[in-house]
């Protein structure tokens, strides 16, 4: 899509691909971007900086494709410099780094696993000591891994990976970014539709991101006093590497299909609502949910 499409006035449930999605094989977890025969679009031709996170210093977890790519990409043609951090996928994480750095910004690529608190700490810490501060969290990392038994079938061992990578980390790093922010400094939580709708084959997941909401809310009340906002983007269906990474095929080839678009959305279509709840524009906004749905209701 060129620039000048996406600008222009259109359909929004014709503007990017419909189920049935393009035939896709399985991939292992958490699954690459070359691996998806129809890429995500995350911006790269399409978003528009206009100096909103001038000279602002951004941790953005999970930053190496699907969603966290496109923060990256917003972020810092927005101004801002970027810390990638990334389970291990080095190809996706260095792609996402150039393009931060085509945008005339620094990127800073960390690999590990966010299920350890001490990589948590090294991870504000390399933010602070390579950017020179932190200003901008942004909670994105996940992981789901789709059961259709339901409780049946969710192991202990699954439950507890689901719950270390998404509320444990969620704790670790906002605990120890606080302690480094600034007061205008923002905290951005990727939720989900899950919080509000979930799913039996993904309860475990569903729950922790029902718990990142409630986590929101209470982080920023906890922190308002220091001038610190906390808020959270909630994403419905969005074409990412993890979901053939973590759907049967049969389930993927209709992704997204029952959304009042009638479409998955592409990480392209996140982006602004994080840069927004990270910018000066939503100083009056704490608390709150953005919920990026394709009309999936978020009650």
């Amino acid at each position: 899509m060129s620039a000048q499409d996406q600008y222009r006035m259109q359909h929004p449930g014709e503007q990017y691909p419909v189920p049935p999605l393009e035939e896709q094989q399985e991939i292992a977890h958490p699954g690459t971007t070359a691996e998806l025969v129809s890429a995500p679009d995350h911006g790269e031709r399409t978003y528009r900086g206009s100096g909103r996170l001038q000279d602002r210093r951004a941790l953005v977890t999970g930053g190496d494709s699907g969603i966290g790519r496109a923060i990256a990409i917003a972020f810092a043609r927005e101004g801002a410099d970027v810390v990638l951090a990334y389970l291990d996928e080095d190809e996706d994480a260095r792609q996402t780094a150039e393009l931060v750095e085509e945008a005339g910004r620094r990127a800073v690529c960390v690999p590990g696993d966010v299920r350890e608190e001490a990589f948590c700490r090294q991870l504000v810490d390399t933010t602070v000591s390579e950017l020179g501060g932190i200003d901008i969290l942004v909670n994105n990392a996940a992981y789901q891994h789709l059961e259709p038994g339901g409780i049946a079938d969710i192991s202990t061992e699954q439950f507890d990976r689901v719950m270390k990578t998404n509320l444990y980390a969620l704790f670790w790093l906002s605990k120890f970014a606080v302690a480094e922010m600034r007061p205008g400094s923002t905290i951005v939580n990727t939720t989900s539709i899950q919080a509000a709708n979930p799913s039996p084959g993904l309860l475990d997941y569903a729950t922790t991101k029902a718990g990142i909401v409630d986590f929101t809310k209470g982080l920023a009340s906890d922190v308002a006093d220091r001038g610190i906002r906390v808020n959270a983007v909630a994403p419905g269906p969005i074409w990412t590497p993890l979901i053939p990474a973590t759907m049967p095929k049969d389930a993927y080839a209709q992704f997204g299909k029952d959304v009042p678009l009638g479409r998955p959305g592409q990480p392209a279509e996140l982006a602004p609502a994080y840069v927004f709840l990270a910018s000066q524009e939503s100083s009056y906004i704490t608390g709150e949910t953005i919920a990026v749905t394709g009309g999936v209701p978020f009650t």
